[in-house]
C-alpha cells in the first residue's frame, strides 16, 4: 500500500522493530465479520461459523445486503474490530444509553442487543444524510426503544443534563485504522490531522461529561492509531475531569496495552486497549473506559416527555392494538404531524430538538384509521401478532422487489397481516384474498 506523506516516517519512530510487520499487514486480507440479532430467530448456518472470541453476538464470514438475514434484520455486517468497543461498554437492561457519534449504527445496534429493549437508547448523528442511513438501519434491527438525534453534542447537552448511565463516543477520527479497509481515507490523511482531529474530540467529550451522571461510565474508542486521538485524549480528559477514573479493560489475545509513553507518562493509560491488524483479525482500533466518581451534587428535576394524542388518535390506536397485537407495548404515544411513534418512558420533554426517530414508528394516520408501519412489523416477533402470513423465499424475492405475492389459497379473513420470512418480521402487508399488496418501503426495494 502507498501510504500518505509522513505516516510512515511517524509509526517507525513509534512502533520501531515493530515497524515492517505493522506496514506489511496493510497489504493482507481484510478480515469479515457479522453479529447475530438476539432479539430475532437465527438459523443454524448463521452460528456455525466461527465465533469472534471477544464479542458476544459476532461471527467471522460475510453477509449479502441482499439476503433475507440481512433484510429482516437478523444479523448486521460490521468489520470484527469494530465488534470490540460496544462490548466493552456492554450496557445492562434499562440503563439510559447514549451513541453520541453513532452512525451508519453497527455501535447503537449493538448496544441495543444488550439493552433488550429496555431502557433508553439515543442515538445521535450530526449530518442529516448519515441520520437517515442510521435509522434505516435501526428499524431493520428491530429496535424499539432508541430515539435517534440529528444534533450537535452541545445543543444535546442542554437536554440531558448528568442524565445518561453510559456514554459512547466513537469519535470522528483521522481514520488510519481504517485505511487498509477504506482506501481513500489515505487521501484525506495529513501529518497535522491526527491533532485537528484530537481538537475535535477534546470538544466533544466536554459536551459529553455534561450528560454523563454521577456513577456512569463514558466509553471512548477511535479507529485511528494516532496517539494524539488516543492516549493523549485520555490523559488530557484525565487531567481536566479529576473526578473520572480509568477502568481497566479485559484483554483478549493479540490485544495491547495503551502506551503511556506516548502520551504523559501515566501508567493508568496502560488500562486502554489497542488492537493492531497485524497482532488482530480486524482493523485498527483504541477504547478507554471511564468511570465518573459519585458526588454529592444533586442532579436538576427532569420532565418526562408526555402524550400529545387527542382522543380519537387514541382510539385509532387501540383498535390497530386490539385487531393485530398479542400484547400492549409500553411507553408514551407520541404524534409528529401524521405519524405515531412509541417513545420510550424514560425519555424527556425537548425544546427544539431535531429528531429524526422519536422511538418506534407505530403508524400512519390517514382519514378515520391508522395504517401499521413498516418498522412496526419488522420489530415484533410473530407470537407477538395476531394475524400473520410466513412467505415462502421464492415470494420474497417477489415481495422486496416491490411486487404483489400471489398466494396458492385465499385468506379468508382480509386486512393487515404480518408479513414473515424464515421467521421474522418483515413489515405489515394489507392481505386481501389471495393477494399480498406491497407495502415494503420504496427506498429498500432490490430491483
Amino acid at each position: 500500500m502507498q501510504f500518505p506523506k509522513g505516516f510512515e516516517e511517524k509509526y517507525r519512530q513509534l512502533l520501531g522493530e515493530e515497524a515492517g510487520v505493522f506496514f506489511d499487514s496493510f497489504d493482507e486480507k481484510i478480515e469479515k465479520g457479522y453479529r447475530v440479532n438476539p432479539m430475532k430467530i437465527a438459523s443454524d448456518k448463521l452460528i456455525c461459523n466461527e465465533k469472534i472470541p471477544y464479542t458476544s453476538f459476532g461471527y467471522f464470514g460475510v453477509i449479502s445486503g441482499k439476503s433475507i438475514e440481512h433484510t429482516t434484520g437478523v444479523v448486521y455486517s460490521q468489520e470484527p474490530s469494530a465488534q470490540f468497543v460496544a462490548e466493552v461498554a456492554s450496557p445492562k437492561p434499562n440503563e439510559k444509553v447514549l451513541d453520541l457519534c453513532a452512525a451508519p449504527g453497527g455501535k447503537t445496534t449493538h448496544l441495543a442487543s444488550f439493552l433488550q429493549n429496555t431502557g433508553l437508547l439515543v442515538s445521535n448523528e450530526i449530518m442529516p444524510k448519515r441520520a437517515k442511513i442510521l435509522v434505516e438501519n435501526i428499524e431493520r434491527f428491530g429496535v424499539r426503544n432508541c430515539v435517534v438525534t440529528n444534533e450537535t453534542p452541545k445543543r444535546l447537552a442542554k437536554q440531558f443534563p448528568q442524565f445518561f448511565d453510559r456514554i459512547l463516543v466513537d469519535a470522528p477520527c483521522s481514520g488510519e485504522g481504517m485505511f487498509r479497509k477504506d482506501f481513500a481515507a489515505t487521501q484525506y490523511w495529513r501529518e497535522d490531522y491526527p491533532q485537528e482531529c484530537a481538537r475535535l474530540q477534546r470538544e466533544i467529550l466536554h459536551e459529553a461529561m455534561k450528560m454523563l451522571k454521577n456513577g456512569g461510565e463514558l466509553i471512548y474508542s477511535t479507529c485511528t492509531f494516532s496517539p494524539e486521538e488516543n492516549e493523549e485524549t485520555i490523559a488530557w480528559l484525565l487531567h481536566e475531569y479529576p473526578e473520572l477514573t480509568l477502568l481497566p479493560i479485559k484483554k483478549y489475545e493479540g490485544m495491547s496495552s495503551g502506551v503511556p509513553e506516548w502520551a504523559n507518562g501515566n501508567e493508568e493509560l496502560t488500562k486502554c486497549v489497542r488492537l493492531f491488524p497485524h497482532k488482530m483479525r480486524g482493523e485498527g482500533h483504541f477504547v478507554a473506559k471511564l468511570r465518573k466518581e459519585v458526588s454529592e451534587e444533586k442532579s436538576k428535576k427532569q420532565k418526562f416527555l408526555k402524550t400529545n394524542l387527542t382522543r380519537e388518535q387514541v382510539s385509532l390506536w387501540r383498535g390497530v392494538e386490539q385487531d393485530l397485537l398479542n400484547k400492549k407495548l409500553t411507553g408514551t404515544l407520541y404524534t409528529f404531524g401524521s405519524e405515531l411513534y412509541l417513545v420510550p418512558s424514560e425519555f424527556l420533554e425537548i425544546d427544539k430538538l431535531k429528531i429524526a426517530r422519536l422511538g418506534l414508528h407505530l403508524g400512519t394516520f390517514k382519514k378515520n384509521r391508522l395504517e401499521p408501519s413498516f418498522a412496526l412489523g419488522v420489530a415484533l416477533s410473530k407470537e407477538e401478532t395476531k394475524r400473520h402470513l410466513e412467505l415462502s423465499e421464492e415470494q420474497f424475492l417477489t415481495y422486496v422487489s416491490g411486487n404483489t405475492v400471489l398466494l396458492d389459497e385465499p385468506i379468508h379473513s382480509s386486512g393487515f397481516y404480518q408479513i414473515l420470512v424464515l421467521g421474522n418480521g418483515l413489515g405489515f402487508a394489507k392481505v386481501v384474498r389471495n393477494v399480498v399488496k406491497n407495502f415494503y418501503p420504496k427506498g429498500l426495494r432490490v430491483y
